[in-house]
């Protein structure tokens, strides 16, 4: 039988593990090269296109469940380790605002907007 509780403190870590890596992408101490490299991921984790598409059996998951979560892990090697140590400890003690998660599901709610907008725009005008 799945231990229910552990997937919950699983679950707890993951959440820390990214917000921490959003607070090191805002510390000035984190290379540029590693926050463009976190924007790239959390675009193409956000984008509705995918390497393979969802629609394939099985591998079409793949890049959800393997190519995010190996993009991420390399992330976190680009970025300090004392950096990284500092954001986790962070991470633990601070929270995202409600104001926050809210401005954030506003953005992804915009982003598919125009992403649904430019499909059916596309349609419109190969159909007519």
């Amino acid at each position: 039988m799945v231990n229910l509780e552990c997937w919950k403190e699983k679950a707890k870590s993951l959440k820390n593990e990214v917000f921490a890596i959003y607070l090191a992408y805002r510390n000035p101490r984190t290379p540029w090269y590693a926050k463009v490299f976190i924007a790239v991921i959390i675009g193409y984790a956000l984008s509705p296109i995918d390497l393979i598409p969802d629609f394939i059996p099985v591998l079409g998951y793949v890049d959800d469940f393997i190519v995010i979560p190996a993009a991420i892990s390399f992330a976190i090697t680009m970025i300090p380790e004392d950096v990284m140590k500092e954001c986790r400890e962070n991470a633990k003690s601070e929270s995202l605002s409600t104001r926050k998660r809210w401005v954030v599901a506003v953005i992804i709610v915009l982003i598919w907007l125009l992403a649904v907008y430019i499909v059916v725009n596309v349609l419109w005008h190969f159909i007519f």
